[in-house]
């Protein structure tokens, strides 16, 4: 079996976690319960959204990637290392609103999904700030990359990449 090159558009994502390598990354939302989330320092959100399927509400921890203030209002995009397939990934396409808790501080936020040429931008600027989280997070996805820009911007478009923006999404030209 051979690596997957940063252009391959079939990359092999990793296999959901068990036993105990789900309880230690269960970890940060516990300790995001427990008022401990001044301690990640904006780095981790803790991500309240409800189940497709349970209506439910569920909790997850993701990296920020950036953030940044759009029209006024804070966002913060993070990136689903597990592909498209992660239940959160797919919560959210069901329903895009959601609580984020960053440090104590909760915000509800709307989720949009990047086009896949402002993930490889976004990957791209990413990289050189975090190069060796970077690099980790190519290889457990599958990508072999060579550290240049452009090797960062193909693998940032085949990453799914979500936006999530403080209240109600902003109609777009041809929304009703």
């Amino acid at each position: 079996m051979t690596d997957q090159s940063a252009a391959s558009s079939d990359p092999r994502r990793p296999a959901p976690l068990t036993g105990w390598r789900r309880t230690a990354a269960r970890l940060p939302v516990h300790m995001f319960r427990a008022g401990l989330g001044p301690l990640f320092r904006g780095r981790l959100l803790l991500l309240v959204h409800t189940g497709r399927t349970s209506g439910q509400p569920r909790r997850t921890v993701v990296e920020v990637v950036e953030s940044a203030t759009v029209d006024g209002r804070r966002s913060w995009t993070v990136a689903s290392g597990f592909g498209p397939g992660a239940d959160w990934y797919r919560n959210l396409q069901r329903t895009p609103q959601a609580t984020v808790q960053i440090g104590r501080r909760f915000h509800a936020v709307t989720a949009d999904e990047l086009l896949a040429a402002e993930g490889g931008e976004l990957m791209e600027r990413y990289a050189p700030r975090h190069p060796r989280t970077a690099r980790r997070l190519c290889a457990y996805m599958g990508f072999t990359v060579d550290g240049s820009a452009e090797g960062y911007r193909v693998v940032g478009e085949a990453i799914p990449f979500v936006r999530l923006t403080e209240g109600a999404r902003k109609a777009r030209d041809g929304d009703r």
